[in-house]
């Protein structure tokens, strides 16, 4: 994951203990699990939405192409 090892992910998690306290530490997991799962969604929309727009202009080239 990001190619960071297990150290780095610990010495990530204490600072953030520190920082944040034990009490809100789950609070800030469920949010950024549900950012990155907005993200991931909207991207996939996004990609979808491209490979269709292709596919219309192949079609509408295609069909141009077999009327002449």
């Amino acid at each position: 994951m990001f190619g960071l090892g297990w150290q780095e992910l610990s010495i990530i998690l204490v600072i953030a203990l520190v920082i944040f306290g034990p009490s809100k530490l789950p609070e800030l997991g469920r949010s950024l699990g549900q950012a990155i799962s907005s993200f991931k969604e909207g991207t996939n929309r996004a990609q979808n939405a491209a490979k269709q727009e292709l596919e219309d202009i192949k079609k509408t080239i295609n069909d141009e192409n077999s009327e002449k």
